[in-house]
């Protein structure tokens, strides 16, 4: 599907892989509609893209908060046909440690957030796009979601996170199978380390430390790399139910 003059969503758009992702759709022609819950950056980075972008305040949770954001999209971008969906957190916490067993309400909120919100959006994105008239190849939209290695990797800690980027893995092939009757694409995108508001707190010694452990290129990944393969699964129309590690060859220890 050919991106310049297509509507956009980017969900989780304000920062990070997001940011760079509606940065990237927008240099190639499309109408992109920035989401977040981070009002004021999403809204700065809307305003630094110009024309032909917007800022929605979205909570990927809440279904009316979503419904409302995909009409918008639909309705003022010339219609809906590319979600990337990069909302999420992260929160560590070992099964049990020195305190007690892992808090089960922020297991909770870890798997709410990026598994229950990803597919919020994408059945709602879903739902506008099957009424957009097919492409002359038959296509009516794509969905990108985000997971991660550590679907395949988690680490020590990471059993929340871990376990929501699982599903959302779990959630592509199916996805792309119910949708594909209607020309509506699905792929995940499962990046390694990469250099982002995520691991912006931590010291530089730790990040030059996780970026050396990537076999090549040897350094955290890029938002920029992130975003061109975004575009990447767009235009390329077999590419779908599949999801791509983005990791340099990166397998992570169990720590």
């Amino acid at each position: 599907m050919k991106i310049e003059g297509n509507g956009a969503l980017v969900a989780g758009g304000a920062s990070g892989l997001g940011a760079e992702s509606a940065r990237s759709l927008r240099e190639a022609g499309a109408r992109v509609l920035i989401c977040d819950v981070n009002q004021e950056a999403g809204r700065a980075l809307a305003q630094e893209l110009g024309e032909d972008v917007d800022f929605a305040r979205m909570d990927v949770t809440q279904e009316s908060e979503v419904l409302e954001a995909v009409q918008r999209a639909s309705a003022q971008m010339g219609g809906l046909r590319i979600v990337v969906n990069c909302a999420g957190i992260l929160i560590g916490q070992k099964i049990v440690g020195k305190k007690g067993p892992h808090d089960l309400s922020r297991f909770a909120k870890v798997i709410e957030v990026n598994l229950v919100g990803t597919f919020n959006l994408l059945r709602l994105a879903a739902a506008v796009m099957i009424e957009n008239e097919p492409t002359e190849d038959g296509e009516r939209g794509v969905i990108v979601n985000t997971a991660s290695i550590a679907a395949f990797e988690g680490q020590i800690g990471q059993a929340a996170y871990a376990a929501s980027k699982a599903g959302i893995v779990g959630l592509t092939l199916p996805a792309a199978r119910e949708l594909a009757r209607e020309g509506i694409r699905v792929c995940s995108i499962a990046p390694g380390v990469f250099d982002t508001p995520m691991l912006g707190g931590l010291p530089d010694e730790l990040r030059e430390a996780l970026g050396a452990q990537v076999p090549f290129p040897s350094r955290l990944g890029r938002p920029s790399e992130f975003a061109a393969l975004v575009g990447q699964i767009v235009e390329n129309p077999m590419l779908n139910g599949e999801t791509i590690r983005l990791d340099g060859a990166l397998r992570m220890a169990a720590r």
